[in-house]
């Protein structure tokens, strides 16, 4: 699974519906099988893993398969909200209701009303927070903030979580009522690095695509980079796998993806086996001159020497103009 982009052939993907997707991987093929059953179904869908495994695109693919389709996707990001902001959003305000509020405003349950409202990272919510969604769930009745007027709406609700939901379960974090509302079928999508099956499929999807959006016509890569991807963790799963792959295609000047133009995050390489490589090594501090100033200078020598001293590459990677770069470099 992928995040959508503004590009036409990124909306595509975001408008797809399960039966264009495809998995070797048995792990996600079970996670797709029962996406398709609650895709004809109502239930609510509690979707669980790590960060950057496509959750959010996901839950969009199922909407998209389900009756539901014609009717709005609202997507809600739960974290790190104040309770007013939280409440607002979710339900709407009427005018007045708080500093700044000069009009009324729909909230997401409202926007939602016969279709799907997918709430990401629902365990970041507070407690407060989630007595409220429970209610709206249970019973589709829910007010804007400021307001004693009782709503309805018919929502069909999907959740998601990075956070290991049995140990909020422990605690009193999260309440119980709330998890058994919210996982009528719940979904684990399998870390990048558990699937081995689909890393070359997934690799090869995302150079065409991306070359697609950069008007490249990248042909596939080298053996040492196909090899240093397939080796590499993937600590940021399908995330990371894009961005790796973006950054490459923007690099390359020719048809091949080299080895050079695999910039993988530092620090986030080989594990305990000692799989997985990055372009750019992390360093230790180093000693002497540690200003910014020096450190800006380090940097850029690093990411020249990088890039075989071309210029145009290295402003490229350090987001600079080539003018800017060349002014950097005197002034270094």
């Amino acid at each position: 699974m992928r995040a959508a982009g503004a590009d036409p052939a990124r909306q595509r993907e975001w408008n797809a519906t399960l039966r264009e997707y495809h998995t070797a991987d048995a792990a996600m093929q079970t996670c797709l099988d029962l996406a398709s059953i609650a895709a004809r179904t109502d239930l609510p869908v509690l979707i669980l893993g790590e960060t950057g495994t496509g959750k959010t695109l996901l839950a969009r693919v199922i909407h998209n398969s389900s009756r539901r389709a014609r009717n709005p996707f609202v997507a809600f990001n739960a974290a790190a909200l104040s309770e007013t902001l939280l409440d607002s959003q979710l339900f709407g305000h009427e005018k007045g209701a708080f500093t700044g509020a000069d009009r009324r405003v729909k909230g997401k349950f409202e926007l939602a009303d016969g279709g799907t409202l997918f709430l990401d990272e629902i365990a970041d919510m507070s407690p407060t927070a989630q007595a409220k969604i429970l209610r709206a769930v249970e019973y589709g009745e829910f007010e804007r903030l400021g307001s004693e007027l009782l709503l309805e709406a018919d929502v069909r609700l999907i959740s998601a979580t990075h956070l290991p939901i049995a140990r909020y379960l422990q605690t009193d974090t999260f309440r119980k009522d709330l998890f058994y509302r919210i996982s009528g079928i719940t979904l684990r999508v399998p870390a990048l690095r558990d699937r081995p099956n689909d890393l070359r499929t997934l690799m090869a999807s995302e150079i065409a695509t991306a070359s697609a959006v950069q008007g490249k016509a990248i042909v596939g890569l080298s053996r040492a980079a196909a090899d240093c991807l397939l080796a590499y963790h993937w600590p940021g799963n399908l995330r990371e796998l894009r961005r790796v792959i973006d950054t490459a295609i923007a690099v390359t000047e020719g048809d091949v993806i080299e080895l050079d133009a695999l910039l993988m995050e530092s620090g986030a390489g080989p594990d305990e086996e000692g799989r997985g490589k990055t372009a750019l090594a992390s360093a230790p501090l180093p000693e002497g001159d540690l200003s910014l100033t020096a450190a800006e200078r380090r940097h850029i020598l690093a990411v020249l020497e990088q890039c075989g001293n071309n210029k145009r590459r290295a402003a490229r990677l350090l987001g600079l103009a080539r003018s800017t770069l060349d002014r950097k470099l005197a002034r270094h």
